[in-house]
């Protein structure tokens, strides 16, 4: 069975309004959006295997240091992805997705799992989250609110 793989980590302030993210660049991305910024994410088997014992270390070492655990893709491995999820979810994080899917194409298993998602693919023309004419919606799940308007100065 694939493992799922991340080619980058770090801990970020601007992706997840409100929250200090632990974020993890999941490698093997089926969707090769025209002028993406991660094309290093494309590579399938690419990267640093993310075990569930891997990311505990790693919660534990940034404890009271992240408020969220931020995976930017990772959802074609639903498997995979989930049990990542609810180890950070059983620590009190907040957890989020960044996904060039929509909503509706994710599994909904993966859903349950998550405070926060980020849709729709990147389209240049349309922008980022701090566009008004882009076609992506950064969520909180919890109330259903669009939260992109955080993201716009």
């Amino acid at each position: 069975m694939e493992e799922i793989r991340f080619c980058n980590q770090q801990v970020v302030w601007q992706e997840v309004p409100n929250e200090t993210s632990l974020a993890f660049l999941i490698t093997g991305c089926p969707l090769g959006c025209k002028g993406c910024h991660s094309t290093e994410s494309w590579k399938r088997g690419s990267g640093q295997i993310l075990t569930e014992i891997y990311l505990v270390k790693q919660l534990k070492k940034y404890q009271d240091l992240i408020s969220c655990v931020l995976f930017m893709g990772g959802e074609w491995l639903p498997d995979k992805l989930i049990p990542l999820l609810k180890i950070a979810q059983a620590e009190g994080l907040a957890t989020c997705l960044y996904t060039g899917l929509e909503k509706i194409e994710l599994d909904p298993r993966i859903l349950t799992s998550l405070t926060y998602l980020k849709t729709g693919r990147w389209i240049a023309e349309r922008g980022g989250l701090n566009s008004l004419t882009t076609n992506q919606r950064f969520v909180d799940l919890r109330t259903g609110e669009c939260l992109n308007s955080l993201f716009i100065r």
